[in-house]
């Protein structure tokens, strides 16, 4: 444990010292409220009210409520894994310069290097996410405020959970990664990418029927929807309490992914923190068992 918690150490100051590295991972999030805010905001809000059937109306701060809170659910969900290949780059930084090979000569498990890795770049990115999650609610509460206490911690419990998806995923990726040129190619298709998959851009609802069932597969989808359920119940409440029919109410929820179907049957709250949570200990296990066996490969 004392070894584990050095090798920690050792990478927690290093990607800190590395003023690059660390300001690019934190300014990314910001960056992108901003722009949200700046181009996004009236785009969704024009779209929401231009869908809302005819006859019913919406509050001024009800409808900026619901548009804040749709894009930083997106925000957060693609930010939670984007950034975390930024803050997993040390990995690939070691073995570009070989300090990798000092850790190999001595007799640190090579269990222990992937953990120390993987939860250094854990904290890195909680850090990075959970001060953007802290940016968002502030933007939210001057724009428009209904969600409870329950939320808030609900919310944090997500995007917990999508870092550690991230830190992950990245881990696995990155392990094949050799070069700070390879790593950026993958950082960049990632960051173009990922917002799309997990339906963060555009609502899988929107796709068409085969890549719905095709993207249904993917942990990371679940991970956005529990963002956007959580972080816009008090909206979808206050929608109901000025009168909004449930069936009104089941189709936006639907056309958002707020709710999630799975070849036609609907994925329950508690399935998604499972698969969330399954997905977390698989690829966490999947690293440290990649590290492991590249050992064995040199030995032989």
């Amino acid at each position: 444990m004392k070894t584990l918690i050095r090798v920690i150490n050792r990478n927690l100051k290093l990607f800190f010292k590395d003023k690059g590295m660390f300001f690019s991972a934190l300014i990314t999030p910001m960056i992108l409220l901003v722009l949200y805010a700046t181009f996004l905001a009236k785009v969704y809000r024009d779209s929401f009210a231009s869908a809302l059937p005819d006859g019913f109306t919406i509050p001024d701060k009800l409808l900026d409520g619901t548009v804040a809170s749709q894009l930083i659910s997106a925000l957060l969900a693609v930010s939670c894994v984007t950034v975390s290949f930024c803050a997993n780059l040390l990995m690939i930084q070691d073995k570009a310069n070989g300090s990798i090979c000092d850790f190999t000569v001595t007799p640190v498990k090579r269990s222990v290097i992937a953990s120390g890795y993987y939860v250094a770049s854990a904290v890195s990115t909680l850090i990075v996410t959970f001060s953007a999650l802290a940016v968002c609610l502030i933007y939210l509460a001057a724009v428009g405020w209904y969600m409870t206490f329950t939320d808030v911690l609900l919310v944090m419990l997500d995007v917990f959970l999508l870092t550690l998806f991230g830190t992950a995923l990245s881990s696995c990726v990155n392990f094949f990664l050799n070069t700070n040129g390879q790593a950026s190619a993958v950082g960049t298709i990632v960051s173009a990418g990922y917002g799309f998959l997990c339906g963060a851009y555009m609502p899988i609802a929107s796709f068409g029927e085969g890549l719905q069932h095709v993207l249904s597969f993917l942990p990371g989808t679940y991970g956005t929807c529990l963002v956007k359920r959580h972080m816009m119940r008090g909206v979808f409440a206050e929608m109901s309490n000025i009168g909004f029919p449930d069936e009104v109410l089941g189709e936006i929820k639907k056309s958002i992914d707020a709710d999630l179907y799975f070849f036609g049957s609907e994925v329950r709250e508690w399935t998604m923190f499972a698969i969330l949570a399954g997905s977390v200990a698989l690829f966490t296990g999947l690293f440290i068992l990649l590290h492991v066996l590249s050992k064995k490969n040199k030995k032989a």
